[in-house]
């Protein structure tokens, strides 16, 4: 376990300030500058949180690649971006990590505009070696001469994408190297050393030599010299399949080596060195340990990604316990209703493109095991899959994040919609998310799901409502694909109630009003009503209505609201073009009676990481904000805004 901070002394991190810097140490040191970044790291994100066990893992192969590449101009594409914190350790932003995914600080993923060494931003996984390959490709291309290397961790690789891109750098064929960060596997130590034995063997520039020398003069002996070399390649091919776990990557065109051991920074210096100058595409497979390094994340699979603030010793959280328990997150909601309903019917299957932790699916793991399936890093694949199950009767609930979702908008459309099948999609971390920033954000759902021919669109305004949209989804409105969208965070705190089918299409009036209507969805139904308290204080009576439906619209309530008021504002937790209040807007444009129509939700940018209430609170999407645009678009002045 990592030492208290008062014990440990950093000789050579505070000199580090890049990766040339990294580079003009003596080899022999590397492994103090390991303990000394690990160190480091863990006397950080204790204190600030963050994610943490991938970058624990990294450590070790991060120092050697920046210590063998000259980085920048040789480009490291990282995956994902989880295991990122040692790489901004060593490459300047050592000490704004305290600051990370922070308002205003360092993303917790990659990001081209924060740094040169950012190749390539990921948020997402599965992407690395097609955007290594595009930058290899820019190379040669361009005539330039530099490295390329692809990091992807073993999780990344049950992404289809990844596979289409090694098998694209088969058939190009050009200089790169992909290194498979393997942390999910256990190897016992005689297979380590046979494996480094021949992965060192293999990668020598002797036997290289001597293997072009041999190719080559089997090439000159006309059918001899043909039957030699397809005899050398089944030896070399069947002494790499007994050894390793390599066909895949031989038969996909790379050069295998591995696995080997992450952890050992010297025979990674050395491998690497060895494998840089190879001509043609280069996999090599490095076994590493999430948490390595601190005895509670390798022992407690809480501390495997991210974490809250922490006691560094103990490894207990420093959180402030509330005074009063906080309402359950919608994902515990979400668990519980999937168990209930499941517990009541046997057709209902769902399905966690790796996230059953995330989504509340391990609540329902826990009594139906059999009634989860996880397809991996893989939404696409997650869709299409239910959608066949959907044609046998099977009933499957997809619970994939919003913006994960955005990968797979073809199999909604193509494989879903088209056919008109039943399937129910969860959409988690709908909204504005916090600190994981833009590519997290899910505020694009509402406009890519809402433009989908037979698609419903639906958004609770709490935790009962949600209950009653996933029971309506089920059992209610099977002509289609059907999708429910809830924010991420605590519920309204509801009280919980059998769940009941919501009439189709229907919204509700939740508070009668003279003045303007304030049609809100989702998360932004419980600010309108705040909203509405603020704005009695003026003598402003507003009606508040939770539209429940994006897709279809309640026509006859638009019509009755149309009707009675003169000005009319949406509220949405999502971006404006294409959303809610767009869809709002379509259908009142051919009306003979329009009123004056505000639509208040988020902007056409990306909207960069920081809590859900700082976030709220700049776009005016918090209740104060909202009363403040209600004001400034009825012509009173807007009461200054606390930003405390």
């Amino acid at each position: 376990m990592s030492q208290p901070a008062h014990q440990f002394e950093y000789k050579y991190l505070p000199s580090i300030n890049s990766p040339a810097d990294l580079r003009a140490l003596p080899e022999s040191i590397l492994r103090k500058v390991c303990d000394e970044t690990r160190e480091f790291m863990v006397d950080t994100i204790t204190k600030v949180g963050g994610h943490f066990g991938a970058g624990l893992g990294m450590v070790e192969l991060t120092v050697a690649l920046h210590y063998v590449f000259n980085t920048p101009e040789d480009k490291i594409v990282l995956d994902t971006g989880h295991q990122s914190y040692p790489h901004k350790i060593l490459t300047g932003r050592r000490d704004q990590l305290h600051t990370i995914r922070q308002r205003n600080g360092l993303s917790g993923f990659l990001k081209r505009t924060e740094s040169e060494y950012d190749v390539f931003g990921a948020g997402h996984a599965s992407t690395s070696i097609s955007a290594a390959l595009g930058i290899a490709t820019a190379r040669d291309f361009t005539g330039k001469d530099f490295n390329v290397v692809s990091v992807i961790g073993d999780g990344a690789m049950t992404g289809g994408l990844a596979y289409e891109a090694m098998n694209n750098c088969g058939v190009q064929k050009r200089r790169m190297i992909v290194i498979l960060n393997d942390n999910n596997m256990s190897i016992a130590p005689n297979v380590w050393a046979l494996s480094n034995y021949f992965s060192e063997l293999f990668a020598t520039p002797t036997l290289q030599k001597a293997r072009s020398r041999v190719w080559d003069l089997a090439g000159k002996l006309d059918d001899f010299g043909d039957r030699l070399r397809i005899l050398a390649q089944r030896l070399e091919g069947g002494v790499k399949a007994v050894i390793t776990p390599g066909m895949l990557f031989e038969a996909l065109g790379f050069r295998y080596f591995g696995p080997i051991n992450g952890h050992q920074v010297g025979n990674l210096v050395k491998m690497l060195r060895s494998v840089k100058e190879m001509s043609g595409p280069v996999l090599l497979h490095v076994i590493t340990q999430k948490g390595k390094g601190y005895l509670h994340a390798e022992n407690d699979k809480q501390f495997l990604h991210a974490i809250g603030k922490i006691d560094k010793i103990t490894g207990k959280s420093t959180a402030t316990v509330p005074e009063k328990p906080l309402p359950p997150t919608y994902q515990k909601v979400f668990g519980d209703a999937m168990t209930e309903l499941c517990d009541k019917d046997s057709r209902i299957v769902a399905i966690t493109a790796a996230m059953p932790d995330g989504t509340g699916l391990d609540i329902l793991a826990n009594s139906h095991p059999e009634r989860v399936i996880d397809v991996g890093i893989a939404e696409g694949h997650a869709v299409t899959f239910a959608a066949g199950l959907a044609t046998e009767g099977v009933i499957p609930v997809c619970a994939i994040y919003s913006s994960f979702l955005q990968r797979a908008f073809d199999h909604i459309i193509h494989d879903c919609a088209i056919q008109h099948l039943h399937v129910v999609f969860a959409l988690d971390r709908a909204g504005l998310v916090g600190s994981d920033g833009a590519t997290h954000h899910g505020v694009l759902d509402l406009g890519y799901l809402r433009l989908i021919q037979g698609m419903t669109v639906m958004a609770p305004k709490d935790e009962q409502e949600l209950r009653n949209m996933l029971f309506s989804a089920i059992y209610s409105y099977t002509s289609g694909p059907v999708a429910l969208r809830y924010p991420r965070g605590n519920a309204e705190g509801s009280m919980l109630q059998p769940m009941t089918a919501i009439p189709y299409g229907k919204g509700e009036i939740l508070r009668k009003g003279k003045d303007i209507a304030i049609i809100a969805v989702g998360n932004m139904v419980c600010k309108s009503l705040a909203v509405a308290e603020l704005l009695a204080d003026d003598d402003i009576e507003a009606e508040v209505i939770n539209a429940r439906f994006i897709k279809p619209l309640d026509t006859e309530l638009l019509d009755d609201i149309c009707s009675r008021f003169g000005r009319v504002i949406t509220v949405e937790d999502g971006q404006i073009q294409g959303g809610f209040g767009s869809a709002v807007a379509e259908y009142i444009a051919d009306k003979h009676i329009r009123p004056e129509l505000l639509i208040h939700g988020i902007g056409d940018k990306f909207i960069d990481h920081g809590t859900q209430e700082e976030l709220w609170r700049e776009l005016r999407l918090d209740a104060e904000g909202i009363a403040n645009t209600v004001r400034e678009f009825i012509g009173l002045p807007e009461t200054v805004q606390s930003f405390v």
